[in-house]
């Protein structure tokens, strides 16, 4: 019976190994490395394979290390305000052009002017950028905020919206708002970081 099904095992880790070469972190990248090997393992042990299991049970320990550095690492987060004539989120923007164009169809570089413009550094490297219009009322309406594909794992949201939200507060924010969402990802970023949906937006309350 376990020779029946042992070349699913085969096929399933082939399934994990090629996920973990389209993954966007480290982390889903040693995960699914981690889920390959154990299905090669099972793989190695039904069939009596001993260089399969040998050389898988080696790379489950490797990416387990790997993967326990990454969760042991404490990353260096800053925030930065900016001007809308800043020439390093110029150039940050003109790079990720189309990516963005993917979240916020609607952002031009002139919607930064006069707003909360942030940058966020994450371990001195540019990773994301937040610009929201404020209106009298307390509402921060987000003109754009966008985080590089490599550090899309929620954490730029939580130290911006609640770690440094007194930045926001100081400044008069008392909620942020999208007015539309045009990205499911971001969509789910949104969700993630404890905003509420209202209508076609989303809203959260510092």
């Amino acid at each position: 019976m376990l020779q029946q099904i042992a070349p699913y095992f085969g096929y399933l880790a082939s399934l994990f190994l090629i996920i973990a070469l389209l993954v966007k972190t480290d982390v889903q990248f040693r995960v699914y490395n981690i889920l390959g090997t154990i299905a090669f393992i099972t793989y190695g042990i039904i069939f009596s394979a001993w260089p399969v299991l040998l050389t898988n049970g080696i790379l489950f320990f490797i990416n387990l290390y790997y993967l326990i550095k990454l969760y042991q690492h404490r990353e260096n987060f800053d925030l930065i305000p900016f001007e809308s004539n800043d020439l390093l989120t110029q150039k940050f923007i003109a790079f990720y052009k189309d990516d963005i164009a993917t979240y916020f169809p609607e952002f031009t570089e002139q919607q930064l002017q006069g707003n909360i413009n942030l940058v966020v550094l994450r371990d001195l490297v540019v990773a994301n950028i937040f610009s929201a219009q404020l209106h009298e009322n307390g509402d921060a309406t987000v003109v754009l905020n966008y985080t590089i594909k490599k550090y899309r794992d929620f954490k730029v949201g939580k130290f911006i919206f609640e770690k440094r939200k007194q930045l926001l507060l100081q400044q008069g924010v008392k909620r942020v708002v999208y007015h539309q969402v045009h990205n499911k990802s971001h969509e789910t970023f949104l969700k993630v970081t404890g905003f509420t949906q209202q209508g076609n937006g989303y809203v959260k309350v510092l």
